[in-house]
């Protein structure tokens, strides 16, 4: 490449870097995501680094950010709020750790601290005398927005510090940031009052931070996690970072509880796996880890480069939103009928994998995203959660782009589609003449919450009802190991064992029974309650629709699907030809009205239990009364704790929640059966 064309490409990067450090800072409305951000600077360091001479004092690279927002009063920061360099592979942070053993000496003797890297806002606190006085965002780095009264409003920042050895001039650094329930809750409230939605938790606290009317800011749920003092002399009377962090939790800070001190770079390297493999059970979006130099006179021996420390670096996880191209849109047939239009992209690596598929969930959402084929979009995926597109990129779209066009007919049996008043989702009025809804009936039936058939799955299910060998659930239970063994990818020892498992699946329980059949809107809760509520099978097969509506948590519209379900000649045929084939439950005892000994009660379930699995106990749990949850609270009742139990323990213990071992458990069930 030509010197002119490496500098055309120099300022056309400085362009989109000045025009996106603009969206984001500036106008809150972000239009590409953080990794393609990084992409770009990279590339500009990477080009001013061969050519120095090329370097301005315009370039993204001599600056943190951007101006204020003009609608706040500015602030001018002290102590700049710098921003961190990034590492984005294991090399890169031992290049890092190179340089702090270069320039301390290689005898220098120095630890790291850990925290992870809050996907939030970062702001500035001002306290005199112990009295919150200013609070700013970081705008350019020397300059930011005074948003004293929104901050305020944030539960977990102190309006008055607690204790008295605190200096009489305090500026504490830290990220204002939304929970994942918090960001969800939101956008629920949103969607049912028919207003816009956030497309993550970042943009979600950066919306609601820059409200200038802060009755609003106090609605939402924010949080802020200090990570440091800013400044020198009298406000650092300890001598190391993490000793800062704790002194600011005596004076009633929020730190955050990851946090760590290790030894050396192998030190970092583990704690950013360990941290990785936690990274989507977190109440709160991480994007990567913060290392810094723990030792302040070594940070201060490392110093600063125009717009970073030296002592400190950012490595950065795999990115969760990336861009592609939609290329196309393909509609899906689910078991309920349901027809999804899933998003057919040019592949791209995002959240640890390839992604080629994402779901638009209806056309609603389409509509809202104002998606067409052809655009450039952001794909965001999280953990096991589907892939989804968040966000279109408008500035890049084409004049080629195409409408996403609703289909009128079901794409796998042809009959009509219908779409019920007040829902948003198009279905398929085939029923069980549609091959789609027969597979992912079966699929379901079988799955592990339901009748949980072991080693049946997707792709022998599909040639099941592909080869015409089963017409629906009931044919499962007749099926031999010879002709199993004709499948694909079935030897003779996986088809006996397949046989075997299905024998073991005929005995089930009730619930479960109810769940696997499918009904719409009858999940493991409701199915557990519809059992507990009429007790057999045929007394619920009879009910009315006013009868199925005095059961706890079942309101109109579920007592009209389950009332339609058993109303179809077909599905009794069915359930009959199941119970013909010898699935069987042992009886349910029906409610009598009385208490159940642990109604009201929250448990959590943590670590390995011998006697049965955590599923089992989560039903005899549920059974009693109790509400079996995911994560540990103050409102938590008891926490019953297996072998190997971690974090959940841990939190229990410091928030003096009952803990019961595995042999409690077993006593609690047992005296209670």
């Amino acid at each position: 490449m030509s010197d002119k064309n490496i500098r055309d490409r120099l300022n056309e990067i400085k362009e989109q870097l000045h025009r996106c450090n603009y969206e984001y800072y500036v106008l809150d409305a972000p239009s590409l995501p953080d990794a393609e951000y990084d992409r770009l600077f990279r590339e500009l360091i990477e080009i001013e680094n061969a050519h120095p001479e090329w370097r301005s004092d315009d370039s993204p690279s001599q600056r943190v950010g951007a101006e204020p927002l003009s609608a706040f009063k500015e602030v001018r920061h002290e102590t700049p709020m710098l921003s961190l360099d990034n590492a984005f592979s294991e090399e890169e942070m031992r290049d890092f750790d190179r340089r702090v053993r270069q320039r301390l000496g290689e005898d220098s003797a120095y630890h790291y601290a850990c925290e992870p890297k809050l996907d939030g806002i970062a702001v500035s606190l001002l306290y005199v005398d112990g009295i919150l006085v200013r609070g700013a965002t970081r705008g350019d780095g020397r300059s930011g927005e005074d948003i004293t009264q929104n901050v305020k409003t944030v539960a977990s920042v102190p309006l008055k510090l607690r204790g008295s050895d605190w200096p009489a001039e305090l500026e504490v650094r830290g990220e204002i940031y939304m929970t994942k329930a918090g960001f969800e809750r939101l956008n629920a409230d949103a969607r049912e009052n028919g207003t816009k939605t956030f497309v993550n938790p970042r943009n979600a606290a950066a919306g609601s931070l820059r409200q200038l009317d802060s009755r609003l800011t106090a609605k939402r749920p924010l949080e802020m996690c200090c990570y440091g003092i800013a400044g020198d002399g009298e406000q650092r009377q300890f001598g190391s970072h993490s000793q800062g962090l704790q002194m600011l939790a005596e004076w009633g800070f929020l730190i955050n509880p990851e946090m760590a001190v290790v030894a050396d770079i192998e030190g970092c390297l583990d704690y950013h796996q360990q941290l990785l493999g936690k990274r989507d059970q977190l109440p709160y979006d991480i994007d990567g880890v913060v290392f810094k130099v723990n030792e302040l006179d070594k940070q201060d021996q490392l110093g600063f480069v125009s717009r970073a420390p030296r002592w400190a670096i950012a490595y950065k996880f795999p990115a969760q939103e990336e861009v592609t191209t939609l290329r196309d849109v393909e509609f899906q047939v689910g078991r309920t009928g349901a027809v999804t239009p899933v998003a057919k992209l040019e592949p791209v690596f995002v959240g640890g994998v390839t992604v080629s598929n994402a779901t638009l969930h209806n056309f609603d959402e389409i509509e809202r995203l104002g998606v067409e084929i052809g655009d450039q979009v952001v794909v965001r995926r999280a953990g096991d959660v589907i892939p989804q597109i968040v966000q279109v990129v408008e500035a890049r779209r084409s004049d080629t782009t195409r409408a996403i066009v609703a289909p009128s007919r079901c794409p796998i049996c042809d009959s009509e589609l219908e779409r019920a008043p007040g829902e948003a989702v198009l279905r398929c009025t085939g029923g069980l003449i549609c091959a789609a809804q027969r597979k992912e009936g079966i699929k379901h039936f079988a799955s592990r919450k339901a009748m949980d058939v072991d080693g049946l799955g997707d792709k022998l299910v599909d040639q099941l009802v592909e080869r015409e060998l089963i017409h629906s659930a009931a044919d499962l239970f007749t099926l031999s190991a010879d002709t199993l063994a004709e499948l694909e990818r079935m030897g003779k020892k996986s088809a006996e064992n397949l046989v075997a498992a299905l024998k073991k699946a005929r005995q089930t329980t009730l619930p479960r029974f109810l769940y696997a059949l499918g009904i719409r809107e009858v999940g493991e809760a409701t199915a557990r309650n519809l059992a507990k509520h009429f007790g057999t099978l045929e007394a619920l097969m009879a009910a009315e629709r006013e009868a199925l509506e005095e059961v706890e948590d079942v309101g109109p519209i579920v007592a009209s699907h389950v009332h339609a379900f058993f109303g179809s000649d077909h599905n009794r045929e069915v359930i009959e030809q199941l119970q013909s084939v010898g699935v069987n439950w042992p009886q349910v005892k029906a409610e009598q009205g009385g208490e159940q000994p642990l109604a009201g009660q929250t448990w959590v379930l943590t670590g390995n239990l011998d006697a049965m699995t955590r599923s089992e106990a989560k039903e005899r749990l549920e059974a009693l009364g109790a509400k079996v949850t995911g994560s540990v609270s103050a409102k938590t009742d008891c926490v019953a704790a297996g072998s190997n139990a971690g974090s959940k323990l841990t939190k229990a213990q410091s928030l003096g929640v009952k803990v019961v071992d595995e042999q409690g458990l077993l006593a609690l069930l047992q005296g209670e059966s």
